[in-house]
Protein backbone atom coordinates (compact mmCIF):
# COMPACT_ATOMS: atom_id res chain seq x y z
CA UNK A 1 0.00 0.00 0.00
CA UNK A 2 2.98 2.31 0.23
CA UNK A 3 2.17 5.48 -1.67
CA UNK A 4 -1.46 4.53 -2.43
CA UNK A 5 -4.62 5.74 -0.76
CA UNK A 6 -7.50 3.48 0.19
CA UNK A 7 -10.80 4.42 -1.42
CA UNK A 8 -14.08 2.87 -0.44
CA UNK A 9 -17.72 3.03 -1.48
CA UNK A 10 -20.35 3.07 1.25
CA UNK A 11 -22.95 1.62 -1.08
CA UNK A 12 -20.91 -1.49 -1.95
CA UNK A 13 -20.38 -3.28 1.39
CA UNK A 14 -19.61 -6.67 -0.15
CA UNK A 15 -16.84 -5.20 -2.25
CA UNK A 16 -15.50 -3.37 0.80
CA UNK A 17 -15.47 -6.58 2.84
CA UNK A 18 -13.54 -8.35 0.08
CA UNK A 19 -11.02 -5.52 0.03
CA UNK A 20 -10.67 -5.55 3.84
CA UNK A 21 -9.72 -9.23 3.80
CA UNK A 22 -6.69 -8.42 1.62
CA UNK A 23 -5.39 -5.51 3.72
CA UNK A 24 -2.48 -5.58 6.12
CA UNK A 25 -3.17 -4.80 9.80
CA UNK A 26 -1.96 -1.23 9.32
CA UNK A 27 -4.26 -0.76 6.35
CA UNK A 28 -7.23 -2.22 8.28
CA UNK A 29 -6.70 0.27 11.11
CA UNK A 30 -6.47 3.09 8.60
CA UNK A 31 -9.67 2.04 6.87
CA UNK A 32 -11.51 1.86 10.20
CA UNK A 33 -10.55 5.44 10.97
CA UNK A 34 -11.65 6.59 7.52
CA UNK A 35 -15.06 5.00 7.83
CA UNK A 36 -15.75 6.13 11.40
CA UNK A 37 -14.58 9.72 11.19
CA UNK A 38 -14.80 12.73 8.97
CA UNK A 39 -11.07 13.14 9.17
CA UNK A 40 -8.35 12.75 6.59
CA UNK A 41 -6.16 9.68 6.98
CA UNK A 42 -2.94 8.97 5.14
CA UNK A 43 -0.04 6.57 5.08
CA UNK A 44 3.59 7.63 4.84
CA UNK A 45 3.37 11.31 5.72
CA UNK A 46 6.11 12.88 7.80
CA UNK A 47 5.60 14.79 11.01
CA UNK A 48 8.43 17.30 11.13
CA UNK A 49 8.11 20.34 13.38
CA UNK A 50 9.77 23.37 11.81
CA UNK A 51 11.71 24.12 15.02
CA UNK A 52 13.19 20.61 15.21
CA UNK A 53 15.45 20.45 12.20
CA UNK A 54 16.81 16.98 12.96
CA UNK A 55 13.62 15.24 14.10
CA UNK A 56 11.14 13.72 11.68
CA UNK A 57 8.64 11.00 12.48
CA UNK A 58 6.95 8.72 9.97
CA UNK A 59 4.05 6.96 11.70
CA UNK A 60 2.49 3.90 10.09
CA UNK A 61 -0.88 5.69 10.05
CA UNK A 62 -1.68 9.34 10.60
CA UNK A 63 -5.14 10.88 10.91
CA UNK A 64 -5.30 14.59 10.17
CA UNK A 65 -7.86 17.29 10.86
CA UNK A 66 -9.01 18.50 7.44
CA UNK A 67 -9.82 21.97 8.73
CA UNK A 68 -6.29 22.52 10.03
CA UNK A 69 -4.45 21.41 6.89
CA UNK A 70 -4.66 24.95 5.51
CA UNK A 71 -2.41 26.06 8.39
CA UNK A 72 0.33 23.65 7.34
CA UNK A 73 3.20 25.57 5.66
CA UNK A 74 4.53 22.64 3.58
CA UNK A 75 1.38 20.61 2.89
CA UNK A 76 0.70 22.01 -0.60
CA UNK A 77 4.21 21.04 -1.78
CA UNK A 78 5.00 17.93 0.25
CA UNK A 79 3.22 15.46 2.58
CA UNK A 80 4.87 16.96 5.65
CA UNK A 81 3.03 18.03 8.80
CA UNK A 82 4.73 20.69 10.92
CA UNK A 83 2.02 21.47 13.48
CA UNK A 84 1.03 18.85 16.03
CA UNK A 85 -2.45 20.39 16.26
CA UNK A 86 -3.16 19.18 12.71
CA UNK A 87 -2.69 15.56 13.80
CA UNK A 88 -5.59 13.87 15.59
CA UNK A 89 -4.15 10.37 15.84
CA UNK A 90 -1.02 8.42 15.01
CA UNK A 91 -0.76 4.64 14.87
CA UNK A 92 2.38 2.55 15.04
CA UNK A 93 2.42 -1.16 14.24
CA UNK A 94 5.16 -2.70 16.36
CA UNK A 95 8.06 -4.46 14.69
CA UNK A 96 11.52 -5.37 15.90
CA UNK A 97 12.23 -1.74 16.89
CA UNK A 98 9.45 -1.83 19.51
CA UNK A 99 11.52 0.26 21.93
CA UNK A 100 11.01 3.34 19.74
CA UNK A 101 7.24 2.88 19.64
CA UNK A 102 6.87 2.44 23.41
CA UNK A 103 9.37 5.05 24.61
CA UNK A 104 10.75 7.69 22.24
CA UNK A 105 7.61 8.13 20.13
CA UNK A 106 5.30 8.25 23.15
CA UNK A 107 7.31 11.19 24.44
CA UNK A 108 7.66 12.96 21.09
CA UNK A 109 3.97 12.64 20.12
CA UNK A 110 2.96 13.95 23.57
CA UNK A 111 5.29 16.95 23.16
CA UNK A 112 3.61 17.68 19.82
CA UNK A 113 0.19 17.62 21.54
CA UNK A 114 -1.27 14.78 19.48
CA UNK A 115 -4.51 13.75 21.26
CA UNK A 116 -4.23 9.99 20.66
CA UNK A 117 -1.47 7.54 19.90
CA UNK A 118 -2.20 3.89 19.21
CA UNK A 119 0.32 1.05 19.35
CA UNK A 120 -0.74 -2.19 17.67
CA UNK A 121 1.55 -4.94 18.96
CA UNK A 122 0.15 -7.97 17.12
CA UNK A 123 3.01 -10.30 18.00
CA UNK A 124 3.49 -9.25 21.61
CA UNK A 125 7.01 -7.95 20.95
CA UNK A 126 6.98 -5.08 23.46
CA UNK A 127 8.79 -5.33 26.75
CA UNK A 128 6.99 -6.79 29.76
CA UNK A 129 6.94 -3.34 31.39
CA UNK A 130 4.84 -2.12 28.43
CA UNK A 131 2.53 -5.03 27.58
CA UNK A 132 2.60 -7.11 30.75
CA UNK A 133 3.21 -10.76 31.43
CA UNK A 134 2.61 -13.13 29.76
CA UNK A 135 3.55 -11.35 26.56
CA UNK A 136 0.60 -11.45 24.16
CA UNK A 137 -0.94 -9.40 21.34
CA UNK A 138 -1.78 -5.99 22.76
CA UNK A 139 -3.41 -2.84 21.42
CA UNK A 140 -2.61 0.27 23.47
CA UNK A 141 -4.53 3.53 23.18
CA UNK A 142 -2.62 6.47 24.66
CA UNK A 143 -4.82 9.47 25.43
CA UNK A 144 -3.17 12.85 25.98
CA UNK A 145 -4.04 14.25 29.40
CA UNK A 146 -2.30 17.54 30.04
CA UNK A 147 1.15 17.10 28.55
CA UNK A 148 1.53 13.33 28.90
CA UNK A 149 -0.23 10.18 27.76
CA UNK A 150 -2.35 7.82 29.82
CA UNK A 151 -2.30 4.31 28.32
CA UNK A 152 -5.15 1.84 28.16
CA UNK A 153 -4.48 -1.69 26.90
CA UNK A 154 -6.74 -4.08 25.03
CA UNK A 155 -6.26 -7.78 24.43
CA UNK A 156 -7.84 -10.31 22.09
CA UNK A 157 -11.62 -10.36 22.42
CA UNK A 158 -11.87 -6.87 23.93
CA UNK A 159 -13.48 -3.91 22.18
CA UNK A 160 -10.98 -1.12 21.61
CA UNK A 161 -12.10 2.12 23.28
CA UNK A 162 -10.95 5.37 21.73
CA UNK A 163 -11.97 8.81 23.05
CA UNK A 164 -11.27 10.22 19.58
CA UNK A 165 -13.44 7.59 17.86
CA UNK A 166 -16.25 6.86 20.35
CA UNK A 167 -18.30 4.94 17.75
CA UNK A 168 -15.41 2.54 17.08
CA UNK A 169 -16.61 -1.05 17.38
CA UNK A 170 -13.37 -2.82 16.63
CA UNK A 171 -11.60 -5.65 18.43
CA UNK A 172 -7.93 -6.50 18.22
CA UNK A 173 -9.08 -9.79 16.66
CA UNK A 174 -10.59 -7.78 13.75
CA UNK A 175 -7.26 -6.29 12.71
CA UNK A 176 -4.94 -9.19 13.50
CA UNK A 177 -2.86 -10.39 10.55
Amino acid sequence: MRGRRICYAKDHPRNLYQVIRTLSPTERLRLATLILNDLVSFLWELIKPLVAETTALRPDVIVLDKEKLSDEPLWQQEPIICNGKTVKLVVEVVSTNWQDDYTRKVEEYALLGIPEYWIADFRGLGGIQFIGKPKQPTFTVYQLVGDSYEPRQFRLGEIIVSPLLPALQLKLDDVMP
